[in-house]
């Protein structure tokens, strides 16, 4: 029997599938290790066959299968031959992100634990007489008689290694090796809670699921209105007809809550799977998930790859986030996977959002999703009025603070009345450049082509791209001067300056920079939930999907921060970050507010969302879409060249630039706009970038995104790195 192996390489030499001889036991799906070249490398065997094309005294042999079973399952190498069909990315790189990382190269394995106990068949009489000269030996098995079965580790510790030793010696007990799990979020436990009954929405997109054709859903829902019930009851009929179901979260900040309500409805039935679990922890749950102990899959993007068979629902929530789109290589849509998966299982693709992507409605007003709406919240509350401030008000009166006179007092009524508040800026440290009064100079990184922001926590100045690190700026290097400027306020600031403003305020922050380890998302968002703090200031990761009681105020700083960015999509992410994050304010039986404060208080998206006008703001946009030739009615594919060598990149993306403008000859009428440039950010992490934007227009442009992926590999340098983004959510 041949094998087919797909080495574990990530090199476009080598990709391409290898012929083995297989030994008994080989199993389509299978890790492999193989001898290529003068090393060994572990491989996927992706196909079985009778006969090979490779001269006998050439054909070696696979040396070891590394699993019990299959990890690479037949809907994972369908999906990576359709990738790699379409986009023309390495198999390895594809077949990777189906496994947990550290699986490779046996970076982890099953954890196992020790465990002793008495042996039942020893009498008392015989077991005195073999520990009569050792008591430590008789009390360590008597307590083991009393105790039953326990960790050697734990016996070891109260009495000693030796005792334990010489009483398995003296086959007085027994020990044995038993696989642990380990289980990430163990603390995250869910209450079991009451039926809870739909509202009349609810039920009516609940059974538009369950009775439909099979195809993608859009649940449209307002903040508050509980698509998360109409997800649990999604699911529900999934496991009830003997089917798994995947359930993806924008943020990892989101998991422990939404952990929380799925374990207290299907207990250890859940597994969750993010970037954020440690090696271990992913390693077991990715093994539950596979060997089917565990049926529902929930985490970050990630999560899509999650190796269930028999799916029966795809939901994925806050569908608009641009987190779904993976910046590393290969460069994934997740929505993408996420409909290949479920039109392999046939079963539903549910997306839900309050804000749903412009390019999503768009699709299900022409009816290619069924539109599924939830337009009031499920307490039938008002969603919170929000309150425009013109800062530009704020400063002609004389006030310089981050906070405008409207936020301060509503804060200040807030904490008053011992409830919460929420201050939103999507700025993370405490400033975000440091500058010389004197001659302008600006300290920046070194490898990245941007400004080192101050973070004075640490006193350091720090790279939000390479992490790279060094001394504050306190002498000018260009000029000498002392007079150090501050860039724009950071989250850092807003609390430091918080707990100045208002003496004994109970102040928690959420960024990055507060959640490098593991459990912080969940430290600080069971803090405030318990009423631990009195405000949480923090970034994108409090602005959606948290669910607070007592928060009844939300402020938001800077609300035009992403309104100017050089991106089409930046007034539609500005609405979408309003819309969230105002949603968190009365969610329970106390009345919300929310204070937007804004430079730009004219700007109509500021009035859309204030009004919570979503198809007021969606109408406007899609106008001006259409007009300009954007996604949904274009595709834009960007072709982005990096390197240590500058002119190298150059000259490499005029070669891609030529062949591009020898196919848009081709067909002229499939292009609406094709230019090469340099990319905004000029250097990154050391490597110079220059870039190519194409929009696609027509019927064909699936088409030409694999003859654009066919031209950048063509072209591809190994002292280079070529990246191919359909549809980039960051243009930087």
């Amino acid at each position: 029997m041949i094998a087919e192996v797909i080495v574990d390489i990530s090199n476009h030499r080598v990709d391409r599938v290898f012929d083995y001889l297989a030994p008994d036991g080989t199993e389509v799906g299978c890790r492999v290790s193989v001898p290529f070249g003068n090393r060994r490398i572990e491989g996927y065997c992706i196909g079985l066959k009778e006969t090979t094309d490779v001269p006998a005294d050439k054909l070696k042999s696979v040396e070891a299968i590394l699993d019990d079973y299959p990890v690479v399952t037949e809907e994972m190498t369908d999906i990576m031959r359709r990738l790699v069909a379409k986009y023309r990315w390495r198999k390895a790189d594809v077949l990777r992100l189906f496994l947990p990382a550290r699986m490779r190269q046996d970076g982890v394995r099953p954890l196992r634990v020790r465990y002793a106990t008495a042996n039942a068949g020893i009498g008392t009489e015989e077991a005195a007489e073999k520990t009569r000269r050792a008591p430590a030996q008789a009390e360590l098995l008597e307590y083991l008689r009393a105790e039953g079965s326990c960790r050697t580790s734990e016996l070891s510790r109260k009495f000693s290694p030796a005792a334990l030793g010489a009483l398995e010696r003296k086959g007085l007990i027994t020990i044995t090796k038993e696989r642990l799990l380990r289980k990430p979020y163990a603390s995250v436990t869910g209450e079991p809670t009451e039926e809870v009954t739909l509202t009349a929405a609810q039920e009516r997109a609940l059974q538009a699921v369950l009775r439909g054709v099979k195809g993608t859903y859009l649940l449209h829902g307002v903040t508050g209105s509980g698509k998360t019930e109409v997800y649990i009851r999604i699911i529900l009929d999934c496991l009830a007809r003997g089917k798994t179901a995947v359930m993806l979260v924008p943020e990892i900040s989101l998991t422990p809550q939404m952990l929380r309500l799925f374990r207290a409805r299907f207990g250890d039935r859940v597994a969750i799977l993010h970037s954020g679990l440690s090696a271990g922890e992913r390693f077991d749950e990715w093994t539950r998930l596979r060997e089917g102990s565990a049926e529902i899959a929930i985490g970050a993007r990630s999560a899509v790859f999650a190796p269930l068979s028999g799916l029966g629902a795809v939901i994925v929530d806050e569908e608009h986030d641009a987190s779904y789109s993976s910046e590393q290589t290969p460069q994934y849509n997740t929505l993408e996977i996420a409909r290949m998966r479920a039109e392999r299982n046939e079963c539903p693709l549910i997306l839900g959002s309050a804000t749903p992507d412009v390019e999503t409605y768009w699709r299900a007003r022409r009816g290619e999703y069924a539109l599924l709406e939830l337009p009031e919240r499920i307490n039938r509350r008002a969603l919170p009025p929000i309150e425009i401030v013109d800062m530009t008000r704020e400063v002609r009166a004389g006030n310089p603070s981050f906070l405008s006179r409207t936020l301060r007092d509503r804060l200040e009524s807030c904490l008053q009345a011992g409830r919460q508040a929420i201050l939103f800026l999507n700025r993370r440290g405490y400033a975000s450049y440091q500058q010389c009064r004197s001659c302008g100079y600006v300290v920046k990184c070194d490898d990245c082509d941007v400004p080192m922001v101050y973070h004075r926590d640490e006193n350091r100045l720090k790279c939000h791209y390479c992490s790279a690190r060094r001394e504050p700026l306190s002498v000018c290097p260009e000029c000498g001067a002392t007079s150090i400027r501050q860039g724009s306020i950071g989250t850092e600031r807003v609390a430091a300056e918080l707990m100045r403003l208002f003496p004994g305020v109970r102040v928690l922050r959420m960024d990055r920079d507060t959640t490098e380890t593991k459990d912080a998302h969940e430290e600080i968002l069971t803090a405030f939930r318990n009423h631990e703090a009195d405000v949480l200031v923090g970034t994108q990761m409090v602005a959606k999907g948290h669910d607070f009681g007592e928060c009844t105020l939300v402020g938001i700083l800077e609300a035009d921060l992403s309104l100017y960015a050089s991106d089409f999509r930046a007034v539609e992410r500005t609405f979408q970050l309003i819309t969230q994050v105002a949603g968190r304010a009365g969610r329970a039986e106390h009345e919300g507010a929310v204070v937007l404060q804004t430079f730009s208080p004219r700007h109509y998206v500021f009035r859309y969302a204030a009004a919570g006008d979503y198809k007021g703001f969606y109408e406007r946009e899609i106008n001006l879409r259409e007009t300009t030739k954007f996604p949904p009615f274009s595709t834009i594919v960007r072709i982005v060249v990096s390197g240590e060598e500058e002119t190298r990149a150059i000259d490499n993306l005029h070669r891609i630039n030529d062949a591009v403008k020898a196919l848009r000859e081709e067909n002229p009428s499939a292009f609406a706009y094709a230019k090469s440039m340099r990319a905004p950010m000029k250097k990154l992490q050391s490597k110079y970038r220059v870039q190519m934007l194409v929009r696609l227009i027509g019927d064909r442009r699936d088409e030409y995104v694999t003859r654009l992926c066919e031209i950048a590999d063509r072209y591809r340098d190994d002292r280079l790195t070529t990246v191919v983004e359909v549809d980039p959510q960051n243009l930087r």
